[in-house]
């Protein structure tokens, strides 16, 4: 299958994976996704809890069908499902584990849920696509186009287990609105569903899910930077929500520009400071560990990006956020 984005957007791993999935039926799905993103935070959490989500849902068809989660306790019937799901749509997103990815950074060190691509199979061998690439704290990751036998393949989807609920919240999360999922343990892909000819409802007042959200930039980063500094623990757990929020905005921004709806120089600035927040929550978090939190640091790096947020709405054309 011939790759429909010759340069994708620069994104988490989730969503640039997903872009990439999308492409074949959506062409213009990396603009879809700019004018998608936007950053809301669940409130009311016990403790420092938070459970964020990064855009509005761009896989919905119009006669209502969706990705949906699969999963599957043993390799046998994993296997069984994608090449069902190969045969179906021709490509399949697939779950796998930074710890076994050959070709990631965190390659025998770090474990995390991370989405590729399966294009096809052939002769025994699966044909995999994972345009993901950025600076990690592990290292560079460079996109990743090949091949990999079967024994290879369940090996890099190695079920990721024993991680904090943040992680399990992400997975829930990563469509954009609240998803099944299933078990940790389990070896998990998704899958196109069938639509029935009907809209997929929204949540209650189009939230995530049924809890209560911000969506409004400042309030949202208000919210999180309380978080953060009620406990210093925080910023490590998640500093890669923030991590992917500065990539997401940082494409937002490029489109909103090109497309004339943001002003350059206020988007270069958002995008600036977006950028600067996680590399400084990295800093603070080591810093925690090492029992010397800084929240004076967090406290800035916030409060620059929530001026430069408001900078940004007050110069788009039109008077508002687009």
């Amino acid at each position: 299958m011939p790759d429909v984005l010759a340069k994708p957007p620069q994104l988490s791993c989730y969503t640039t994976s997903l872009v990439c999935y999308l492409a074949p039926e959506i062409p213009a799905v990396a603009r879809r996704f700019a004018e998608a993103t936007r950053l809301a935070v669940r409130t009311g959490l016990p403790g420092s809890e938070l459970a964020f989500s990064h855009h509005t849902r761009i896989d919905l068809t119009v006669d209502g069908g969706e990705l949906a989660y699969r999963g599957a306790a043993d390799w046998r019937t994993a296997e069984e499902g994608l090449l069902a799901e190969l045969e179906a749509r021709g490509r399949v997103l697939a779950v796998a584990n930074t710890r076994h990815v050959t070709w990631a950074p965190g390659y025998g060190r770090a474990a995390a849920p991370h989405w590729i691509l399966i294009r096809g199979r052939r002769g025994g061998s699966w044909e995999l696509a994972d345009h993901f690439a950025a600076l990690t704290p592990h290292g560079e990751q460079e996109p990743f186009l090949g091949r990999l036998e079967d024994a290879q393949l369940a090996r890099a989807m190695t079920p990721v287990e024993g991680s904090g609920p943040e992680v399990a919240r992400r997975d829930r999360m990563a469509l954009g609105r609240a998803t099944a999922v299933p078990p940790m343990s389990h070896y998990r892909w998704l899958v196109r569903t069938r639509g029935d000819g009907a809209p997929v409802p929204e949540s209650r007042d189009g939230a995530p899910d049924d809890g209560r959200w911000l969506f409004e930039p400042v309030a949202v980063l208000s919210h999180t930077h309380a978080t953060m500094l009620a406990d210093p623990v925080a910023a490590a757990r998640y500093t890669d929500d923030m991590w992917a929020a500065a990539r997401h905005y940082a494409h937002r921004n490029t489109v909103l520009v090109s497309d004339g709806l943001l002003d350059p120089e206020a988007a270069a600035s958002e995008t600036a400071a977006w950028q600067e927040l996680p590399r400084i929550l990295r800093i603070a978090a080591l810093s925690a560990a090492r029992g010397r939190p800084r929240p004076g640091l967090v406290e800035e790096a916030f409060t620059d990006l929530i001026r430069a947020t408001e900078k940004s709405s007050a110069v788009t054309p039109g008077g508002g956020r687009p």
